[in-house]
């Protein structure tokens, strides 16, 4: 029988001191897209923009991406049914929204049988002043903020117009609350971006900047990559949440489809 702290009849919450949380979180990075794609591109030829005609916010995912969705969420289907995600979270973005779409899809999974969310705070770290230049490009048309930005870091600096990871780290402490109070018990899904993937992980590790940085040198986040937490309810993890999986993409390599893991654009030199 559901409860209030139980919308669907799981099973109980998983308390951990004043706080309740989900009881399986996966984070997806979103399938390949046609930006990752024109971007690599725009790279390798030395250009200084990314010649693509749509927002960020409207790229789609390219035919690989679709593909890498459809192979995630047929491993996910394939779970045993007290294991498989009863909560969706996605960006607004076309990208994770296709993606949560087509994992839905082939997970054979009924969306009205399921939490189903867009929400803003997922989106895509914004780019600002920087939007659609390759690290070529920035360097050459704001070699001012190129220098600023190798000065302070990834995680301090803000383009004009655009965010920094604490700022992305601010609005997603909004979003942990809300699922700490509406989704505790719960088995959520989180599709969204790979600063966005980063900065969550920073959150519910309890991480500092050396820490998630470390973390962001060793390689970017797969396309539809999985990192995945379990409830701790021991209280002996930050947060309460437990690390199970990182960057995990053996669903891809089981079905002969892919991985990639190409930056986000603009993408910008590693510190």
């Amino acid at each position: 029988m559901s409860t209030a702290a139980d919308p669907l009849g799981t099973g109980p919450a998983v308390n951990v001191g004043a706080f309740q949380w989900p009881r399986s979180f996966w984070l997806v990075r979103h399938g390949q897209s046609a930006g990752n794609v024109a971007r690599d591109a725009a790279e390798a030829n030395g250009h200084t923009v990314i010649d693509i005609a749509d927002r960020d916010m409207d790229v789609p995912l390219s035919e690989l991406g679709a593909e890498q969705s459809r192979a995630l969420g047929r491993w996910l289907g394939a779970l045993p049914p007290d294991q498989r995600p009863d909560a969706f979270f996605f960006s607004p973005y076309v990208r994770a929204r296709q993606t949560a779409d087509l994992l839905l899809e082939a997970a054979g999974v009924e969306r009205h049988s399921i939490g189903w969310h867009c929400d803003e705070r997922l989106r895509e770290k914004e780019f600002g002043i920087l939007d659609r230049l390759t690290v070529h490009g920035i360097r050459q048309v704001h070699p001012a903020l190129s220098e600023q930005r190798a000065h302070v870091g990834k995680f301090y600096f803000r383009p004009p117009g655009g965010e920094s990871w604490c700022d992305v780290i601010l609005r997603l402490r909004s979003f942990v609350d809300t699922l700490s109070r509406t989704h505790a018990g719960r088995r959520v899904v989180v599709v969204a971006h790979q600063v966005t993937v980063n900065c969550l992980r920073y959150l519910l590790e309890s991480l500092d900047e050396a820490a998630i940085l470390e973390i962001d040198r060793r390689g970017d986040v797969p396309n539809c990559g999985v990192t995945s937490y379990e409830a701790a309810p021991d209280g002996d993890h930050p947060r309460g949440m437990r690390l199970v999986r990182e960057n995990f993409v053996v669903p891809l390599e089981q079905a002969g489809t892919p991985v990639t893991a190409e930056p986000d654009v603009p993408a910008a030199p590693k510190p």
